[in-house]
């Protein structure tokens, strides 16, 4: 129903201004004030049952949003964090973050579309002329405030009071750092767990796709083996965390060709381990060249002398991939002397 549908006589009365009018342009005015288009009135700024109709509307899209507030609230208590669905086509998800996500969208665009529909259809939409004025205050204004500010600082003997500044300029400094002790709920201190992997002396090297324990003769020269600490499984809660510091790789290099001394050291018959987690970015390292014993990481083709303490030869990476000492044990299989020779993955602050 548009107001060209109404009669004439139900219409309201419209105030006609001067900017309602359109101007005529001249010489003297080549750019006249073209006024304002003629208003049309809505069907709910004549209509009652329209109006009321709306405000239902808006009403309940604020009730669908309250509604999806205490699902987020609900969702959260009630969904364990371990719980996963699937959803076509997206695949298995979260349950508790698809159910957070999904209340709390729902909550927002509620919120958004009330306050759109309510703008559109209930509040005036009439549009009205503010003349534009000078934003600069007079100067006999601005030359007040300065008077004024100067009076005012003479007053408090902020200059004079020594001990009132400094004392005060000290409580202002310290009290931000009250909002800063919040930040500890946020979770504990890393402390030193990003300089440190779980491998330790006496840990075996387990094969990644066999799941065995490795024994030197499974290794053979110019191949590549990814191997875990022995112990972590991958239905264990935390295995992505300790796998992507403990990745590794182990090669096979005729001792005689090894150019690093402690390389040759820290391996076992020319076996050596190295962490698969390229110290650029940190992605995972899979392509060997046995012929010149180079490993290229496939993100940012950084590339590692295997036979030279894995130093970079090519690319982004800022040092060198650490080394895990490794030896035989006892039952003729490899493991661990220690952790690996530095922090693993890419620099960070600790480093220094």
């Amino acid at each position: 129903m548009s107001s060209q549908d109404i009669p004439e006589g139900n219409l309201p009365a419209v105030q006609e201004t001067e900017h309602g009018a359109v101007g005529v342009a001249d010489e003297k005015n080549p750019f006249a004030d073209p006024g304002l288009p003629p208003h049309e009135h809505r069907v709910q700024d004549i209509d009652e049952r329209a109006a009321k109709r709306s405000e239902r509307a808006v009403a309940f899209l604020f009730t669908l949003s309250m509604l999806a507030t205490v699902a987020f609230i609900v969702s959260y208590v009630a969904i364990p964090s371990d719980k996963s669905i699937y959803v076509f086509p997206i695949g298995h998800l979260s349950a508790l973050n698809f159910a957070l996500g999904l209340s709390l969208g729902i909550a927002l665009f509620m919120i958004g579309a009330g306050a759109v529909h309510w703008a559109r259809t209930l509040m005036s939409d009439e549009e009205l002329i503010a003349e534009r004025h000078e934003i600069a205050a007079p100067p006999e204004v601005r030359a007040q405030v300065m008077a004024d500010f100067k009076q005012g600082a003479k007053e408090s003997a902020i200059g004079r009071r020594k001990l009132v500044r400094n004392t005060m300029f000290g409580a202002m400094a310290l009290f931000p750092l009250s909002g800063v002790m919040l930040l500890r709920d946020l979770g504990p201190l890393p402390g030193t767990k990003l300089r440190h992997t779980i491998w330790s002396k006496g840990k075996l090297l387990v094969n990644m796709n066999t799941n065995e324990p490795l024994r030197p003769s499974d290794v053979a020269v110019g191949s590549l083996t990814f191997a875990k600490p022995e112990g972590l499984e991958e239905h264990d809660e935390e295995f992505q965390t300790e796998i992507a510091k403990a990745a590794l790789m182990i090669v096979r290099i005729q001792p005689d060709n090894i150019k690093d001394k402690r390389e040759l050291e820290w391996s076992h018959e020319g076996i050596v381990a190295y962490s698969k987690i390229c110290t650029h970015v940190g992605c995972p390292i899979s392509l060997y060249e046995q012929q010149t014993h180079h490993v290229l990481c496939p993100c940012h083709q950084s590339t590692f002398d295997l036979s030279d303490g894995a130093r970079v030869i090519f690319g982004p990476a800022g040092h060198a991939l650490p080394q895990l000492r490794i030896g035989v044990n006892d039952d003729g299989y490899l493991e661990a002397l220690g952790d690996f020779s530095e922090p693993v993955g890419p620099a960070f602050w600790e480093r220094g």
